[in-house]
């Protein structure tokens, strides 16, 4: 943690991916030399797994499985690897990440730039624990060039279904183009039987997630919802970036192409959260990412629904120290509301949030993502 906060300011001078790269390389050398305690309150059991805390580190980060065990030992109760598709593929162009930091905001491009299945599994199969405690997630994507993208997903449950605590289908990217057509009722509904075919096929049996994007309508998160629980997908990862470009950002990289996240996503992904959870009644967890940055904000992704709640452009632009900050705060939380474990919270505001109306005007940026 302490080489993670001296460099932190030094990673924000350097150009975004630049300073990514960099904080991969820094834990890789020198990850944290151990494990904070937990805090049993807000210990989470669900997918058949128990999270340590509800707060993950969303995809993007460590996107070939490079330092899940170093950022566990930050504090994170779970960590997502990926975006990760069957061949390597180096993405999009760059520049492709934009700091926004008058926003709180970061726009990315980068069109599922990884290392590829098969040198990912190999590090997850040499990845020693070294004391880190909580669940590895691997979130899976398709190559912009497939033939057939529903058998990318295939192959990655039949790749890291034995590796992986549970598994993610990445279908909401706005980089990959056509790829959120597959979140429409009757793509999905093939998506889902072939790859809950794969995963009934393994063993053990891994937690099966779908991760939607904020843009949806009302219509299209009700096809979600109703296809995802009728074919036994464990779960919701509620949202991705969006294409959308509130009025009120006010960096000189609004622009820019791609997937927004950040602080302007917060209150989109966070109604339609608490609309997921409205929709299916409680009877599928659900993970609540985009705009998480502090205490404050992870506590209402949690009343509007979330079960666990993750971050990353919060990280990104605070450092991480934010994890700690977090997990305190919900410490707090927990007390202050005199109940025994953060569970109990989830879901307290549900309706309140999906009633709330956006605040302002967007413009949509659909074209060049």
């Amino acid at each position: 943690m302490r080489l993670a906060k001296v460099a932190g300011p030094v990673l924000q001078r350097l150009p975004a991916e630049t300073a990514h790269r960099a904080a991969i390389n820094a834990l890789k050398i020198a990850p944290p030399s151990k494990t904070p305690p937990a805090d049993p309150r807000l210990a989470v059991e669900i997918l058949g797994l128990r999270f340590p805390n509800p707060l993950g580190l969303a995809a993007g980060f460590d996107k070939n499985a490079e330092v899940p065990g170093a950022m566990l030992k930050l504090g994170f109760g779970f960590v997502e690897v990926g975006t990760l598709t069957p061949q390597p593929q180096d993405g999009s162009a760059r520049p492709r990440l934009f700091r926004l930091r008058e926003d709180a905001a970061v726009i990315n491009r980068l069109g599922f730039n990884n290392d590829g299945f098969e040198r990912a599994r190999a590090r997850l199969l040499r990845q020693s624990s070294g004391g880190a405690i909580g669940v590895i997630g691997v979130n899976i994507g398709a190559n912009r060039d497939a033939a057939d993208r529903v058998e990318d997903y295939v192959l990655g449950v039949k790749t890291f279904a034995a590796l992986a605590d549970y598994l993610v289908i990445n279908i909401s990217s706005p980089n990959t183009p056509g790829l959120r057509d597959l979140q429409r009722r009757d793509a999905l509904d093939d998506l889902i039987l072939r790859a809950v075919a794969a995963r009934d096929e393994t063993e053990p049996r891994r937690p099966l997630l779908i991760k939607i994007a904020p843009d949806l309508d009302a219509r299209g998160l009700e096809d979600i919802v109703a296809t995802a629980l009728a074919h036994r997908i464990d779960g919701l990862i509620v949202s991705n970036t969006t294409v959308a470009r509130p009025a009120s950002l006010s960096s000189r990289n609004r622009a820019e192409s791609g997937g927004l996240s950040g602080r302007p996503l917060f209150e989109p992904s966070t109604r339609l959260l608490a609309r997921a959870y409205l929709i299916a009644g409680g009877a599928m967890p659900l993970i609540g990412c985009g705009g998480v940055e502090d205490a404050r904000t992870a506590l209402i992704k949690i009343e509007a629904g979330a079960n666990l709640v993750q971050l990353y452009t919060g990280l990104a632009l605070k450092g991480a120290g934010v994890v700690e900050e977090i997990l305190d705060g919900l410490e707090r939380a927990v007390e202050e509301r005199g109940v025994a474990r953060i569970g109990e919270l989830v879901g307290a505001r549900a309706s309140a949030w999906a009633e709330r109306e956006p605040a302002g005007e967007v413009e949509d940026q659909r074209s060049g993502t």
